[in-house]
């Protein structure tokens, strides 16, 4: 970017900073008020919180996305640890559930799925909008997808990194036999991870069209 100034006064960079601020706020805002970034499923809990920043990667690239999707996880983290569920040592590696408790892979289901949903979706939109064009409906199918794409990395990377830290001690914490874990998690990433797919591809077609018409600029 440029020193130019916008109409406003203020320089692009500026302008970056604060767009990143609001969106970060609004993570901290969904993450921390009760039932709303989080809601509790008793075994687990289902998200929202995607949606800010899959909004964010497109709006201001994939970069400042990756900042919005490593707040996110640090939220989890946060979350996890000071208001835990059962299986809350998936999340955060200060949590024990009697002989189990988290640890490395922890930081890693926290923190890579949740920054990739910063960065995917700007890709995917990219993508598609070369397939599909630049009309109005070309743009609102290809932003319609991309939000699609980010809930569904944020879901199958979490679920599946699970698996391979945790596979025993999650299939223990659902009272579930190991053998059948992947199934567990399948039944979950069918449960849950489909409708919060569907939910953020309509919700970001229909907040990124409304947000395009005003000074935040798709990169």
């Amino acid at each position: 970017m440029n020193n130019e100034k916008t109409l406003s006064g203020t320089t692009p960079q500026t302008l970056t900073m604060v767009q990143v601020a609001f969106f970060a706020a609004l993570i901290l805002i969904m993450a921390f008020t009760p039932f709303l970034g989080y809601i509790p499923l008793g075994f687990t809990r289902a998200t929202i919180i995607h949606i800010p920043v899959i909004i964010g990667s497109l709006m201001l690239g994939p970069k400042n996305g990756a900042i919005l999707g490593f707040i996110f996880g640090l939220t989890s983290l946060i979350n996890n640890t000071i208001n835990p569920t059962a299986t809350s040592f998936v999340f955060s590696p200060f949590y024990e559930l009697g002989e189990i408790q988290g640890g490395i892979g922890s930081v890693i289901i926290c923190f890579i799925p949740r920054t990739l949903v910063g960065v995917v979706p700007y890709y995917i939109y990219h993508g598609f909008l070369r397939l599909f064009g630049k009309s109005a409906s070309g743009k609102t199918a290809a932003l319609a997808i991309a939000g699609v794409s980010g809930a569904l990395t944020n879901t199958l990377l979490v679920m599946h990194l699970i698996f391979f830290f945790f596979k025993d001690a999650y299939a223990g914490a659902n009272s579930v036999i190991t053998e059948a874990v992947y199934i567990f998690i399948l039944s979950i990433i069918a449960k849950n991870g489909i409708p919060e797919a569907i939910v953020a591809g309509i919700l970001v077609a229909l907040i990124c069209r409304i947000l395009m018409k005003t000074k935040f600029a798709v990169q």
